[in-house]
């Protein structure tokens, strides 16, 4: 399997998730600004929607949208256990976690990327920080569904790392704090990182 990914993009989150199940996956770096692969390809031919991740599959299909791709992920690799059993309620959980990051967290993060007035950077920011204080808040242990590592920590590890790239003041979220440090000495997380040139 191929990963497109972008150093530190949310595509990291399904490296990391690789490396945690031990997948070992052929890395393709995608320019995001020219849409151009490392190897000189044009990555809208790949992937029409323009941004990473994406997965291309043994047989040839690709794969898009991280959560989805976190999910297939793990269920190659079930006795790593790294999501809950299909059809539990925590199956359920960690769908809603990962939806509310991309949706909520992971979105909210664009105008201060892509160049956003002040006042859109500044509402951003603001938002940032209720969807971040909610995780704050909510958090089951030391990671995000109790004291054991799923899926959606590898995205929110991800999304939360960018705070500190764009000015956002994570001093009042001590939880998450810990959390990101406790993720970063992950094998797994480190792997993956290394990998991409981000340690």
């Amino acid at each position: 399997m191929k990963l497109f990914y972008a150093p530190g993009a949310c595509s990291l989150s399904p490296h990391i998730v690789a490396c945690e199940a031990g997948i070992d996956l052929e890395l393709c770096k995608v320019d995001l600004k020219t849409k151009e692969t490392d190897s000189g390809g044009d990555y809208a031919e790949i992937n029409p929607k323009g941004y990473v991740p994406a997965l291309q599959l043994e047989g040839g299909e690709l794969l898009t949208e991280g959560p989805a791709i976190v999910q297939f992920l793990a269920e190659q690799k079930p006795e790593q256990k790294l999501a809950p059993e299909y059809g539990s309620l925590d199956h359920y959980r960690v769908l809603e976690w990962l939806n509310y990051i991309s949706t909520e967290v992971h979105k909210s993060f664009l105008p201060l990327f892509w160049d956003g007035s002040d006042d859109e950077k500044a509402a951003a920011k603001e938002k940032l920080a209720d969807r971040f204080q909610y995780v704050e808040d909510h958090m089951g242990g030391d990671y995000l569904m109790g004291d054991d590592f799923c899926i959606a920590d590898a995205y929110l590890f991800t999304v939360y790392n960018w705070c500190s790239k764009v000015g956002v003041d994570t001093g009042s979220w001590p939880r998450l704090k810990d959390f990101a440090e406790r993720m970063a000495q992950r094998d797994g997380v480190k792997k993956a990182m290394k990998a991409e040139g981000l340690i």
